[in-house]
């Protein structure tokens, strides 16, 4: 660069460093405070300021001045548009929105796959059912032995029975609701995860989950005990189901968008059934964690078969409707 250049390129900055100098410390007020703290004055400063910068920018890359006030100045019209063009949101806002309006729309939307995967859990535990009663034998094949912890076909039914409504959460079904909580949540993980290979390995996860839950169930219901373990399900299993059922249409959507894309290529199908299909997974981990904690405190305060029942079923009914009603528009 000629000493000319260098002059010019000293005195263009020298007129204008003052503003923009200004236009950085606004930038950064509005990159650590967001825009909604700053005045009226402010914003409209940084407004104006941010356009100018603009046309020097342009000015600067005419007269070809020197690389290094190039770069200052995209890095900071850069961030000066960000500041003012960017959606300002809060992190609260949006899990406000989320809460209010896109997770229940996003249910609605996937209302065929999210009744899919409840359909896969379903079958599943039918045919565990009749397998059971075929043959008890069928309980080893379908119950994972770190899930059994000692109940099974040759178990007393006083064992049954003590296990339910045994106090000692360390032991027990205590230890076996722990255990499950963190089976069913891998089951959740890996439903979703692999429903975009085809949607055959969440449907089979799911199903499997499903035999899973009938030979246990029947198991209680061969030995008289079927309410009390349709209690002790009921109050924490009605949420964790159902978010694995939720997580399960969420792999689904990935799948189908593999297999049916449209007029879409693949992967800009995938694109596109992946917002939905992560507020689905979203809505599954959030009812994880509810599941957690009725399963952490109701189970073991709330020994009544009937208050179980009440419990589990009646915060069903209000997941239900949060996701019939919810994000609505008010006419």
């Amino acid at each position: 660069m000629s000493d000319t250049d260098l002059i010019r390129s000293a005195r263009f900055r020298q007129e204008r460093e003052g503003d923009w100098r200004k236009l950085s410390d606004l930038v950064d007020k509005a990159e650590g405070q967001g825009l909604h703290r700053m005045n009226f004055q402010e914003a409209r400063d940084l407004a104006d300021l941010y356009r100018q910068a603009t046309t020097s920018l342009s000015i600067a890359r005419e007269i070809s001045l020197d690389r290094g006030l190039l770069e200052f100045l995209e890095a900071l019209t850069s961030r000066a548009y960000l500041s003012v063009y960017a959606p300002q949101q809060r992190l609260g806002g949006i899990i406000r929105k989320f809460l209010t309006v896109g997770g229940p729309q996003a249910m609605r939307a996937s209302w065929r796959v999210v009744a899919l995967g409840f359909l896969c859990m379903t079958a599943g535990a039918i045919a565990g059912y009749f397998f059971y009663f075929d043959n008890p034998e069928w309980f080893y094949v379908f119950m994972p032995t770190e899930l059994s912890g000692g109940r099974g076909p040759d178990a007393s039914t006083a064992f049954l029975r003590a296990q339910i409504y045994g106090e000692d959460a360390s032991t027990g079904l205590g230890a076996f609701a722990t255990y499950l909580f963190s089976h069913n949540t891998r089951i959740a993980i890996f439903v979703f995860g692999l429903g975009a290979f085809l949607c055959a390995p969440t449907i089979l996860l799911t199903f499997y989950n499903g035999l899973i839950l009938g030979v246990f169930y029947a198991l209680h219901i061969d030995r008289g005990l079927g309410w009390d373990m349709f209690g002790w399900l009921s109050i924490h299993g009605v949420t964790e189901l159902s978010a694995i059922c939720i997580a399960s249409a969420g792999g689904l959507q990935l799948g189908l968008a593999v297999l049916f894309p449209g007029q879409q290529t693949r992967s800009a199908a995938l694109r596109a059934a992946g917002h939905t299909a992560v507020k689905l997974a979203l809505i599954a981990a959030m009812m994880l964690v509810v599941a957690a904690l009725l399963e952490g405190f109701g189970r073991q305060l709330v020994q009544d078969r009937s208050a179980r029942i009440a419990i589990g079923w009646g915060i069903g009914g209000l997941w239900l409707l949060w996701f019939v009603l919810g994000g609505r528009k008010r006419s």
